[in-house]
């Protein structure tokens, strides 16, 4: 009879995968928690110091954009190194970030602190890096390992978000930037010292198989839609010349617009037109709360339908919700309150599912780093572009409304740049795949 220890050690194979994804999860409650916590901060930091919100909120736009114009370096880096020197250099910034934060007295400091440190760190540990290596590990699981590494952010955001909350309002703001330093470094840094790139660099097979590489290798040429596109070896350049990479940049760039317009502004707007301040916190915590069954579930979809089609639900999670805020400015309802909560993140959150695979599917490879890197650049681009338009479009207009129409015409470009990219029309998924060649092939091991 086999021993108990003896059947660990045989499914390590396939357990070692889900470990990646597990020290993921925590890594992205633990550190888009502590990057959401600007909403928070926002508050006490423009009652206390009397700034614009443009200028404050610009800080957390000023981060984005460093960590923009650092990202095609960052994911050259990932393909040499891997994700340990990414990530650990990640929980060293944003660490610094908070522990340093207490200690604001000018904009500036504000900007070097929760801006360049915590946004740089958190990027280096957060969607855009951990699409850069995740997609390794899984084929035909590919997007829904990824949405549960991603649904972390929700579990955190409902655990971390309203505690810190209530630690600012008895505290202040200051005590919380340092109980949130010590967490990133004292849980994150340890931990992702077990991160590794690919299987193949523990001597394993993506999906935790156990046999033969030419098994797996039979499934992926099952999903190749266009032959002549996968035989080529993507470079950066080459990348750069193909429409496919534009119309990726420009959807991802749009959709972060309106990801982190809402996301920064949103606590400050909903205590403006009347809810409590407990209440906005709660709300931003409960987006991401609805997130976590939104980016599993449509995660596991576009495995099965495509990824287009689920990118298409998040952006118009993202419109829905601005609708309701736009809504919620006549009158402070609980219902619309829901569903803006709701829009955003059960809908909205699940573009994160499928980010990373449909640059993957597209241009798989060995220089995949620095083609997502530059992805990146759009990516955070749009982000650190949303709070700030919206901030600074307040300050000239007095009202949110003009920025959030803005990010719903965002949400409109960024479906069709999506469906015109036509990942689909690279690689299938492995739902398509098994409708198109008959029964499923069996696992192996």
């Amino acid at each position: 009879m086999q021993s108990p220890s003896s059947h660990w050690s045989a499914r390590l194979p396939f357990y070692y995968g889900w470990v990646v994804i597990g020290i993921a999860f925590v890594t992205m409650a633990v550190a888009v928690s502590a990057r959401t916590a600007f909403s928070l901060l926002l508050p006490p930091l423009i009652d206390e110091f009397g700034w614009d919100r443009g200028l404050a909120s610009g800080a957390f736009s000023f981060g984005f954009l460093l960590s923009a114009a650092t990202s095609t370096f960052v994911g050259r880096v990932m393909d040499k190194h891997g994700p340990r020197v990414v990530i650990e250099t990640g929980v060293a910034m944003l660490a610094a970030g908070l522990l340093i934060a207490p200690a604001i007295g000018a904009a500036w400091h504000l900007y070097l602190t929760l801006g360049v440190l915590v946004g740089c760190g958190a990027n280096l540990m957060s969607f855009s890096a951990q699409s850069l290596f995740l997609p390794n590990w899984f084929v035909r699981r590919r997007a829904f390992a990824i949405s549960i590494a991603f649904s972390g952010v929700g579990v955190g955001a409902v655990l971390l978000l309203p505690w810190l909350q209530s630690i600012i309002s008895r505290e202040g703001w200051r005590a919380a930037c340092w109980v949130m330093g010590l967490i990133v470094l004292l849980v994150l840094g340890p931990l992702n010292l077990l991160v590794r790139r690919r299987p193949q660099d523990l001597g394993l097979l993506p999906d935790g198989e156990t046999g033969s590489a030419g098994t797996g290798a039979a499934q992926r040429a099952a999903a190749v839609a266009d032959p002549a596109w996968v035989a080529i070896e993507w470079t950066l350049a080459r990348a750069l010349r193909t429409g496919r990479l534009w119309w990726i940049m420009l959807g991802y760039f749009c959709a972060l617009v309106a990801w982190y317009a809402v996301q920064v502004h949103q606590t400050k707007y909903l205590i403006e037109v009347g809810f409590s301040p407990l209440t906005a916190a709660w709300a931003l915590g409960l987006v991401s709360a609805a997130a976590i069954p939104g980016q599993i579930g449509f995660g596991a979809l576009s495995d099965r339908i495509g990824r287009e089609w689920i990118w298409m639900v998040g952006c118009l999670g993202f419109a829905i919700c601005y609708a309701a805020l736009i809504a919620l400015e006549h009158r402070p309802s609980p219902v619309l309150l829901y569903v803006m909560v709701i829009a955003q993140g059960f809908l909205g959150y699940a573009l994160a599912s499928v980010m990373g695979a449909i640059v993957f599917e597209i241009f798989e490879g060995p220089h995949f780093g620095a083609i997502f890197g530059t992805v990146t650049v759009a990516l955070l681009g749009g982000g650190a572009a949303g709070p700030w338009l919206a901030g600074t479009i307040h300050d000239a207009t007095g009202s949110y409304r003009l920025a959030f129409l803005l990010a719903i015409a965002c949400c409109l470009v960024s479906a069709a740049a999506i469906w015109l990219a036509a990942p689909r029309k690279v690689r299938l998924v492995p739902g398509r795949v098994r409708r198109l060649s008959g029964p499923r092939i069996p696992r192996t091991g």
